[in-house]
Order: C-alpha cells, then sequence, then structure tokens
C-alpha cells in the first residue's frame, strides 16, 4: 500500500487544556519526523472542542480524540477511518488508546503523602467514571501495603450529563466533617482537588495541617491560583502525544490495532503548598526535620543534624525509617531536589551551579547524581520537560 503524500488528521480535544496542549506538541514532534500530516479541525475551534460527532461524513485520515460517552464511542467505531483514543472515561470504547497509567498516577500520590508522615488517608472520586476508579485503585492498593485504611467518597460526573459541577459540595463538605485530621487527601483531578480546598476553607480546616491535598493533571492555571497553590502528579503529556501519533500513523497505514492500551508512566508530583507539611509525632524526629529544611540549602550533612538532637545517629537513623520511612540521609536528599525542582522551573533559568549551591549541593555533579537517583532523569532534562509550551527550552550551557 502505497503512503499518501499527505495525511489529513482531525484533534477532537480540548487543545487549550494544559495537559492536552503538551499532547498537542508531542502530537506535532511525531509528525514532523514521519511524514507530511496536515491537522484539520472545526472553524471554531479556538473557542470550543471539536467532537468525533461533527466528524461524521468528513474524508479524512484519522482521528486523534477524546471519546467520554457511549454515543461517542458508537459515532468513533461508525467514522470509515482509524481513531485513536485519549480518554480513560470509559473501561471498554472499542477503540485503540494511549493513556496514562492511572494507577501509578495514584500509586505515586500515596508514596508522596506517606513520606510527609501522613497516617490516615481520603480518596475523593468520581462514580461510574474509569479512570478515577483507577486513580482511586492505585492509591489505595499502597496504602494497603503500609497497613493503612482510606476513606472514599464518589460523587456523580458532570462527563456527559448537563449536572453543575458545583453540585455534591454539601455531600462533600459532610464528607470532610468525619474525617480525623492530620489526613492526606487525593482527588481524582486538579478541580475536585480545588473544590476540597475550598471546602476546607469553609469548614475552617486549615491546608495542609488537616487536610493535606493532592491533585492529579499538574494544571497550571488551577494548581497556581487555588489558596494554597496545589500538588499535583503530572501527566507525561508529551509522551502521550507522540505514541498516540505513533499510534494512528501504523493504523492509517492499515497495520493490526494493538490489543492492549499502550500506558505511559506519570511525569512525577509537582509539590506545592497543599502539602507542604510533615505529620511527626515525635518530636526529636520532628526537630531534625525541622531544622534539615531550613538549612537544606547549606551543605549541611547527616552529622549536623545528628548534633542537634539529644540522640545517638544509629537512634535517628531507625525513628526516621519508623516515622517517614526513609533515612535522615535520603530526607534531606528529597528534600533538596525538592528545592531544586522549583528552581528548575523557575523563568529566570538559573544556571545549574547556582541551583546546586542554593540547594546545599558543593558541586554541579552531586546534584546530578541525587536528582537521577530520587527522579530518574537529569536536572537539565527535567528542566527541558518542564520549559513553558511555546517557548524553547534553556541551551546545554546552562
Amino acid at each position: 500500500m502505497s503512503r499518501p503524500t499527505r495525511r489529513r488528521v482531525a484533534l477532537a480535544f480540548p487543545a487549550t487544556v494544559p495537559h492536552f496542549a503538551r499532547t498537542i506538541k508531542g502530537i506535532v514532534e511525531y509528525a514532523r519526523g514521519h511524514g507530511r500530516w496536515v491537522f484539520v479541525g472545526s472553524p471554531e475551534h479556538d473557542s470550543r472542542t471539536m467532537s468525533v460527532e461533527e466528524l461524521r461524513g468528513w474524508d479524512g485520515d484519522g482521528v486523534i480524540a477524546l471519546v467520554n460517552t457511549r454515543q461517542e464511542a458508537r459515532v468513533a467505531q461508525r467514522l470509515g477511518m482509524p481513531v485513536v483514543n485519549l480518554s480513560g472515561a470509559l473501561e471498554h470504547a472499542g477503540l485503540p488508546r494511549v493513556r496514562s497509567d492511572y494507577e501509578a498516577c495514584g500509586r505515586l500520590a500515596a508514596e508522596h503523602l506517606l513520606e510527609r508522615g501522613f497516617r490516615r488517608f481520603a480518596y475523593f472520586g468520581l462514580c461510574g467514571i474509569w479512570y478515577a476508579q483507577c486513580f482511586g485503585r492505585g492509591f489505595i492498593s499502597q496504602l494497603e501495603q503500609d497497613g493503612r485504611p482510606c476513606a472514599v467518597l464518589e460523587v456523580p460526573s458532570n462527563i456527559g450529563s448537563r449536572r453543575p459541577w458545583y453540585q455534591g459540595s454539601k455531600e462533600l463538605e459532610d464528607w470532610l466533617k468525619k474525617l480525623r485530621p492530620p489526613v492526606g487527601l487525593l482527588a481524582c483531578h486538579d478541580p475536585r482537588a480545588r473544590m476540597v480546598a475550598e471546602a476546607c476553607e469553609r469548614l475552617g480546616l486549615r491546608v495542609p495541617h488537616d487536610v493535606a491535598i493532592v491533585g492529579i493533571n499538574n494544571d497550571e492555571l488551577t494548581c497556581e491560583f487555588c489558596s494554597p497553590p496545589l500538588t499535583s502528579i503530572a501527566r507525561h503529556g508529551e509522551r502521550i502525544g507522540v505514541e498516540a501519533a505513533a499510534m494512528l500513523d501504523r493504523l492509517m497505514e492499515g497495520k493490526p490495532l494493538p490489543v492492549m492500551d499502550v500506558l505511559i508512566p506519570p511525569e512525577g508530583v509537582v509539590p506545592r503548598a497543599s502539602t507542604a507539611v510533615d505529620v511527626i509525632e515525635d518530636p526529636v524526629v520532628a526537630a531534625a526535620v525541622h531544622y534539615i529544611r531550613e538549612h537544606a540549602g547549606t551543605p549541611i550533612d547527616v552529622h549536623d543534624i545528628v548534633e542537634v538532637v539529644p540522640r545517638s545517629r544509629r537512634w535517628l537513623e531507625q525513628r526516621f525509617r519508623d516515622c517517614l520511612g526513609v533515612s535522615p540521609y535520603e530526607y534531606l536528599c528529597r528534600v533538596r531536589v525538592q528545592r531544586a525542582q522549583t528552581l528548575l522551573t523557575d523563568p529566570r533559568k538559573p544556571l545549574l551551579k547556582e541551583v546546586a549551591l542554593r540547594c546545599g549541593f558543593r558541586e554541579v555533579r552531586r546534584l546530578r547524581i541525587t536528582f537521577q537517583r530520587c527522579l530518574g532523569l537529569t536536572p537539565a532534562a527535567y528542566r527541558r520537560q518542564h520549559a513553558p509550551t511555546g517557548l524553547p527550552a534553556p541551551g546545554k550551557s546552562r
């Protein structure tokens, strides 16, 4: 089968949603390197999202879409062209799909809250929405490994309905009143996490001291302008875009459908003020943690930490593991890496040497080694991945 000169591809998902904007970046990256694609859409696509239903009768070559409902799935299956689905709202939509590893996102949120010292947990999800159920399943299964129970509230979704998103606020408030602070809470996405933060404010619950909140998707507009700013699990949007485009390319070539979903692991935790607390009942460990957070920007080591607490190094090592699941050295490394993450996404683009010094590392080499051990990628790669969409990433000299 000869390859046509051009492929006409429709993108039927909301480009204005931040993680989908990064997905488009990945799709375009793939298309530029693998043939000539033309992307088409509704003439009014800048003001609203084109749906698969608007593609009936269109004689294009392929579609990458967000298929959220049974009706949309039926329409997509009858378009007469390959459709790659990006949505996990339905467990089975009858379409090939590329998506985040939802359960891994939930596990990552649980690990983050466990590291903060929380021992009580809650999950705020959606009824009948498969991706939300998967987030909750991953979150709860990770907590069960640590022997920790989890309270759950699921409310109806407004996907495919006219139900106002704010309905259910009273139910949410009643549920939050029953939780015993301090509690670490995961919400199924960032707008629902914001709802939790607003409900806590109405109830007089302090975030993060009474309720620490984690969202999913790292929608910067939602997260940064919430009070306090929301910690979130970032999807790997660009990689999802590249894989979705590659899958569509194979399908347009007439190659067989993939049997399973293509799963993309989450990019990581983006820590913000909504989880910036350590829940530690042991006063000696709490004092050590306070010292670490106050002095992580200086070249301290475990010897310095032991000097400020009235206990032996061996005792402190064991108590840290009991309370936080890590050694004092590993905790210090994580605090420094979190500080480096913030500096690496600073629009002023500080040099890596400056980042290293401000995070307590004497040299860039130690920053690189510690950062890669904790996050699985180098500081430079992390900076490139978090460069603002549409702007060039900083050069290698940084």
